[in-house]
Order: structure tokens, then C-alpha cells, then sequence
């Protein structure tokens, strides 16, 4: 018999969000290149938060955050990032949890 295989996509999309337009509670801090932290946050991030563009710098699109602290533990001492968590009633809702 063999082990069925999950995704984790699959098991992000049993979460919900209540996104607070124009009020991301995660900004990256401007930067001429991204400090090695920085880049590491588009590998270990588990919800793919983290994305470089074009021009190299490394940006955030927080609709999809799980609140899971990574970022703050790589980031927030070096001040790479400006987290703060989400207004009331705003951020993840877990369904399982």
C-alpha cells in the first residue's frame, strides 16, 4: 500500500484570511540588495510570502501570511522588516486549529 502524498499548498488552502487593504501588517524596510536574511525569507518562508523582482529587491504580499513568527526570527533584529501584527479580526483564520 502506498502513503498518500500531501502538498502544502493543499493544506494552506484550508486556511482563510481577512486581509486589511492598504494596512499589510509586514513591510520590508527599502534596501539597495537584500542582506542574505532577507533573501533566505523567499526559501523558509511556508506560506511563499517573500518574492524578488525584477530589480532584485525582495518584497512581501502579506494576504497569504499564517502569522508563523519566521520572518521576525530571521529579520526583525536586523531591521530588514517592520512587522506588527494584524488589526483585530484581521490576519489568518486556522480552520483546524
Amino acid at each position: 500500500m502506498r502513503a498518500s502524498v500531501v502538498r502544502i499548498e493543499d493544506k494552506l488552502y484550508q486556511n482563510r484570511y481577512l486581509v486589511d487593504s492598504g494596512r499589510p501588517h509586514i513591510k520590508v524596510r527599502q534596501h539597495q540588495s537584500p542582506s542574505p536574511n532577507l533573501l533566505a525569507l523567499t526559501v523558509v518562508c511556508p506560506a511563499n510570502c517573500y518574492q524578488v523582482n525584477e530589480e532584485g529587491q525582495v518584497e512581501v504580499t502579506a494576504d497569504g501570511c499564517m502569522e508563523c513568527g519566521t520572518c521576525r526570527v530571521l529579520c526583525e533584529e536586523s531591521g530588514d522588516i517592520d512587522w506588527s501584527y494584524p488589526r483585530g479580526g484581521f490576519g489568518v483564520l486556522f480552520k483546524f486549529g
